[in-house]
């Protein structure tokens, strides 16, 4: 029998009472449901899926060309995918990270961290213009180690970092455990200025707001079914009519895509969140973080957590679950055994917290758009009618506002610092046919599993994957 305090017991209590439900989407102040589309229509541009990545389209394409006629066309509700999903960090990067960026496209980087410190000032800015509440604040991150080996790689990260002229800094273990106090903690580094937080939900809803205000015309449960090149124009077909358009802008991710030449380049991940009730201050003053930044540990199976603004913590991370044949739908997006590893994880990191009787209140899970590279990539099709960006990886919350105007750029043909990017005009290496694709995945996932509990030394598999320019390293 479990004692009373164990850490199982711990866990157990602390999901008892969870709701399996998205907390950023269950509220009062969530928008009414907008129609759907209806019958047949004409437009100058057409983007598909209303999460960040559409949402930043139909505005700058509005933005650039007042005149268009732009409809905005969302399968279910606004942020009901992956971008109302996720865990609210909004960073600078553009390439899923300075050490993912460095190894891919080194001769960019200092030009590619430019680029992403502009965007994330540009977000900042364009929220303030626009009175756009979404709890924004850029509170920067700490980037902890929880073992031994990944006190030297948070160095050599914060080194290389500060290399590009990047505000970060390495805290030894007695100055990490001043600012958030864990058991867990040997070190951190700290990205002062490049990560954010927002409140995801709300934050769509905002931008779905601003783009109606432009003239965009957006449409909710309106899944598209089919695209199909009529010469000048792509018809984009949906449950309740069609549209003509001589332009089209895919924003769908983690979603089935409607381009075949997709498939084999991305695959659908399911992540798990968990986020608690609100601490108390007696809470609060048991493990300090008084600035409230962001949070993710060093490992391979990574943890993230934050504050919300209602003094709530959210937790997720570690589980990256893949489903044979890219398997996608609601069915995924629950996972209890998933939940308990992540609560049992909480009671290691925060035992204080669980000892005096936090518990968990919510319980959710989303797709994630993963690529090989881990970052998006871009394209075309239609005879360059339509154009799609994808593969995020999950740190897209930030990175999607570039996709977009990069995007709209590739559509127009122009000749732009974006467009001349490598990382712009190149693509990731495609994922092998099923069954050998799920093994693949099965395999790197033990091995990256294999590699933290054996002091980060990387068995043959992964070496491989490095090799070929497939190594996890973000």
């Amino acid at each position: 029998m479990l004692f009373a305090n164990s850490p199982g017991t711990l866990a157990q209590r602390a999901l008892a009472d969870v709701q399996h439900g998205v907390y950023w989407l269950q509220r009062e102040d969530r928008p009414h449901p907008r129609p759907p589309l209806i019958g047949d229509h004409e437009a100058d541009l057409v983007v598909v899926g209303a999460g960040f990545t559409g949402l930043w389209t139909a505005i700058e394409a509005k933005r650039r060309h007042p005149q268009w006629r732009v409809l905005l066309v969302e399968g279910g509700r606004i942020a009901s995918g992956g971008s109302g999903r996720n865990g609210g960090f909004m960073s600078a990067s553009l390439t899923h990270g300075l050490l993912n960026g460095y190894d891919r496209w080194p001769d960019e980087l200092p030009q590619l961290l430019r680029l992403g410190r502009a965007n994330l000032d540009e977000i900042e800015s364009f929220i303030g213009e626009n009175q756009i509440d979404a709890d924004f604040r850029r509170v920067g991150e700490y980037q902890v180690a929880v073992a031994p080996h990944q006190v030297a790689e948070v160095r050599a990260a914060v080194e290389l970092a500060q290399r590009f002229g990047e505000d970060h800094e390495f805290l030894d273990a007695d100055a990490i455990q001043a600012e958030v106090h864990s058991p867990t903690y040997l070190a951190a580094g700290v990205d002062r200025s490049g990560v954010a937080l927002m409140d995801p939900a709300k934050l769509a809803w905002g931008l779905a707001r601003v783009a109606e205000d432009a003239g965009v015309g957006v449409y909710e449960r309106t899944p598209v079914r089919r695209l199909a090149d009529r010469g000048t124009s792509v018809f984009v077909t949906t449950d309740g009519g069609a549209v003509r358009s001589p332009r089209v802008a895919l924003a769908t991710n983690a979603y089935p895509p409607l381009l075949e030449r997709i498939r084999h380049y991305v695959v659908p991940v399911y992540d798990y969140v968990l986020m608690t009730e609100p601490l108390t201050r007696e809470q609060w003053d048991l493990i300090g973080w008084r600035g409230r930044q962001g949070i993710a540990d060093s490992g391979n199976q990574f943890h993230y957590y934050r504050v919300t603004a209602d003094g709530r913590i959210l937790w997720g991370g570690f589980d990256a679950m893949y489903h044979y044949r890219n398997g996608f739908g609601p069915r995924f997006e629950r996972d209890d055994a998933a939940y308990a590893r992540l609560a049992q994880h909480f009671v290691e990191t925060f035992p204080s917290l669980m000892e005096s009787g936090l518990r968990f209140s919510h319980a959710w899970g989303g797709a994630i758009d993963t690529c090989t590279r881990f970052t998006a990539f871009w394209g075309r099709a239609h005879g360059g009618k339509t154009t799609y960006v994808v593969g995020f990886t999950g740190l897209g919350t930030g990175s999607s506002r570039f996709a977009a105007h990069t995007m709209l750029d590739i559509g127009s043909g122009a000749d732009t610092e974006r467009t001349r990017l490598r990382m712009v005009r190149t693509k990731p290496l495609p994922f092998p046919p099923e069954p050998v694709r799920s093994a693949g995945i099965a395999l790197t996932t033990a091995s990256l599993a294999q590699a933290d509990r054996s002091g980060g030394r990387r068995n043959l598999w992964l070496r491989t994957l490095d090799a070929l320019g497939l190594g996890f390293d973000s």
